[in-house]
């Protein structure tokens, strides 16, 4: 059996925590940025971590 390849788009996106998460940055950052107010790209800029459903689906791109 061939090893599995690594999904390079979801490796660009995400990264491993010590803890064994998966974080993501925040969508909605890139444009239109003059409606939202200060506290909400602030909030914007820091990074999240992934949902459990999709960190299950995650360890299949990323093995």
């Amino acid at each position: 059996m061939p090893k599995m390849k690594t999904h390079r788009g979801a490796a660009k996106r995400f990264k491993l925590t010590a803890g064994g998460k998966w974080k993501h940055a925040n969508a909605n950052r890139s444009h239109k940025l003059g409606k939202k107010t200060s506290k909400r790209k602030r909030r914007l800029r820091t990074m999240e971590v992934l949902s459990p459903s999709d960190q299950k689906r995650l360890k299949q791109l990323l093995p």
